[in-house]
């Protein structure tokens, strides 16, 4: 008779168990394969318990053996006494053995040349079990979370999660690694330091970070706010009212904004030279405002979904077209205008090609895409990495911060948008 519990969907149970098997007898196969010796996980963690030296990390290994385990252990209970509540445990179970199999893909060089297990360890030496075990992880997780009937797009999110969070982990580590150098051969640092952070914004500091950060700020906030009105009020423009030339106009735009940005670089320096204003801050203020208007179609779109009656009862009522857009269109386009506003920010923030041509040598005028570059370097990212990666962090902060600050407006402008 086929079992049914309410809130579960049993059709993908037996495949959730059958890559749990796998996964458990994957602790038995070879984790370590080279020049003809083989370990199995379990072999491993038994040598590491009898190693005299190991990782900090080396508890990584015995969590993924135990967590497997038990996550093993919970498929068979499932198997006999099936209930809502245990399936739940053995998803959390299994997804925390995933994260634990996909740090060990990263962490298993450190942990084994610590204990002095292997010598110029490199991932090509990893073993069938340990590859069977981290696929069977995430294929058990998919198939526990169908079996709990888990939003797929919770299941696809999980998945893509835990392999983002891995550059962006191993960037906050980087940043804050103790040791210098470009590479280092483990994921994890062995020490912990502030210091990386310290020596940006430090008064003695040969890198005049601060001062890059500052610049950056001062471009993409008047970029942000000059853009982002010229593209809303060209935007109002082509979608309320009607002129001759006006489609000719739009289609003129819109061909020239398929043409790469980079292709007029050129050009505009040598136009921005005769002007004097090359090397300065202004010149990239003025060169993205000038095509700011470009960008024009995702607004005019929204736009153009709010009725026009409303446009025309304001003009009964006596309100001029500024007034219409200032008081009537804006307040009723917040998602818009927030959309507007992270694109010209995002865009003046990161901009890397045209800064990079404009300032030359120039570190005064630096932004911190150009001088994160500078440290890049062959002759300085030995000594600069690790500063490099603390000023990666450091230059997210503010992306971060507006996102957050602005989603909840965004989501009151879709709430609260007209529909005609």
């Amino acid at each position: 008779m086929k079992k049914i519990v309410i809130g579960l969907n049993l059709r993908h149970f037996y495949k959730a168990l059958a890559a749990v098997i796998f996964g458990f007898i994957s602790l038995f196969l070879p984790y370590v394969s080279r020049d003809g010796m083989r370990s199995s996980l379990i072999g491993t963690a038994f040598k590491l318990l009898a190693a005299s030296e190991s990782s900090k990390i080396t508890f990584f290994v015995y969590l993924t053996i135990i967590l497997t385990v038990i996550s093993f252990v919970f498929g068979l209970i499932n198997l006999f006494k099936t209930s809502v509540k245990t399936m739940k445990i053995w998803q959390c179970v299994q997804a925390l053995s995933t994260v634990f199999w996909t740090f060990l893909l990263f962490s298993s060089k450190m942990i084994l040349e610590a204990a002095h297990l292997q010598t110029s360890f490199m991932n090509k030496y990893l073993g069938i079990g340990f590859w069977i075990g981290l696929i069977a992880a995430y294929v058990g997780l998919v198939f526990i979370m169908k079996t709990t009937q888990t939003n797929t797009g919770y299941i696809v999110l999980t998945i893509l999660g835990t392999i983002w969070m891995f550059p962006i982990l191993w960037i906050i580590l980087t940043a804050l690694r103790a040791e210098q150098g470009y590479y280092v051969g483990y994921f994890f640092p062995h020490k912990l330091t502030l210091q990386n952070f310290i020596n940006l914004f430090s008064n003695e500091s040969v890198l005049p970070f601060g001062k890059w950060w500052v610049n950056t700020m001062i471009v993409a906030i008047c970029s942000c706010v000059i853009n982002t009105l010229i593209v809303l009020m060209t935007s109002f423009i082509l979608s309320r009212t009607r002129f001759g030339g006006r489609k000719k106009f739009m289609n003129i735009l819109m061909i020239i904004g398929m043409f790469p940005g980079f292709m007029s670089l050129i050009a505009v320096y040598n136009i921005l030279k005769g002007l004097g204003l090359n090397q300065s801050l202004m010149a990239l203020i003025i060169v993205g405002a000038a095509g700011a208007a470009m960008g024009y179609h995702v607004s005019k779109g929204f736009f153009d979904t709010i009725p026009k009656a409303i446009d025309e009862a304001a003009i009964i009522d006596g309100a001029s077209r500024f007034q219409i857009f200032t008081h009537v269109t804006l307040p009723l386009s917040k998602s818009i205008i927030v959309y507007t506003v992270l694109g010209n920010f995002l865009g003046a923030w990161s901009d890397y090609i045209f800064p990079s041509m404009l300032f030359g040598d120039k570190q005064s005028s630096y932004t911190v895409a150009v001088g994160l570059y500078w440290l890049t370097d062959f002759r300085r990212i030995d000594t600069y990495y690790t500063q490099f990666a603390a000023g990666a962090v450091v230059v997210a902060v503010p992306i971060v911060i507006l996102f957050v600050w602005l989603q909840r407006f965004y989501v009151e402008g879709l709430s609260g948008s007209v529909k005609g």
